[in-house]
């Protein structure tokens, strides 16, 4: 972490930062400043966001040097407009209240629905489905959240949803994803297609994730886009504060995909 850098909120990225860092030069591991010399004020931004990314400044390179191809990193940290701390390495940010009910709602769950929540965090969409009558199993990584869940009486499942198999299936799933995790910038997209193995025939599952899946062009998203579209699935922007009272400013959409087969 950047020197001055307090490790415990986010690393805000203005919009001057934002449009260096859109035009990095990136070789493999390496990113250069383009353009020429920066005034001192905005490289020291530059320069702190960049490092608390995992980029270090090797003079002998005339680079900042990453462990693996920050591309991605960037693209994430450029749109959430901030960089996730290390106190978010697990990129936790609960559900607003009114978010969660549109979440529930929009996935029509009614009495005895079968319904996951993945990487359930504090369980606000959980919550909002047991109201509805759901029937809620949670998985979640964050062993004290786990058993907070299990304290409200959730059947949850410890661990990385990623690495989840064999829980069952579900008539629905709603998910409020981790956007970028250490090694996975992108992990919404990894969680939305792993949660959709886990939907029954005929199930629906709606999910919140980074507006970046509705417009950047790279193959991972074009394919994304094209999986919600064969599942009779849709993509909407939510407003640009949805998540202001959770601590970020990250730009979100709310993605549905419907299961075919079975009865809806």
């Amino acid at each position: 972490m950047a020197h001055g850098v307090d490790p415990r909120s986010p690393v805000k990225i203005s919009p001057q930062v934002g449009a260096v860092l859109s035009v990095l030069e990136i070789s493999r591991t390496q990113a250069v400043i383009a353009g020429g010399q920066l005034d001192r004020k905005l490289y020291l931004e530059v320069n702190t966001v960049l490092e608390a990314l995992g980029g270090k400044w090797t003079r002998k390179v005339k680079a900042h040097v990453f462990a693996e191809d920050p591309t991605e990193l960037l693209s994430a940290a450029i749109e959430a407009g901030e960089v996730i701390s290390s106190v978010k390495a697990l990129a936790f940010y609960a559900t607003p209240a009114k978010l969660a009910s549109d979440v529930v709602f929009s996935a029509g769950i009614r009495e005895g629905t079968r319904v996951l929540e993945p990487s359930a965090g504090e369980g606000a969409l959980a919550v909002e489905a047991r109201f509805k009558g759901g029937a809620v199993t949670c998985v979640e990584i964050d062993s004290k959240r786990a058993q907070a869940l299990r304290s409200r009486a959730f059947a949850v499942h410890e661990g990385d949803f990623l690495e989840t198999k064999a829980i069952g299936l579900f008539d629905r799933v709603v998910m409020n994803p981790p956007f970028a995790m250490k090694g996975r910038p992108r992990a919404d997209l990894d969680h939305v297609l792993h949660a959709l193995d886990h939907l029954a025939p005929g199930g629906r599952l709606v999910a919140i994730m980074s507006a970046g899946v509705a417009y950047r062009t790279d193959k991972r998203s074009c394919d994304f886009r094209n999986t919600v579209a064969r599942h009779d699935g849709e993509i909407v922007s939510l407003p640009d504060d949805s998540f202001k009272e959770s601590g970020t400013s990250v730009r979100t959409v709310i993605v549905t995909l419907n299961k075919p087969g079975g009865a809806p």
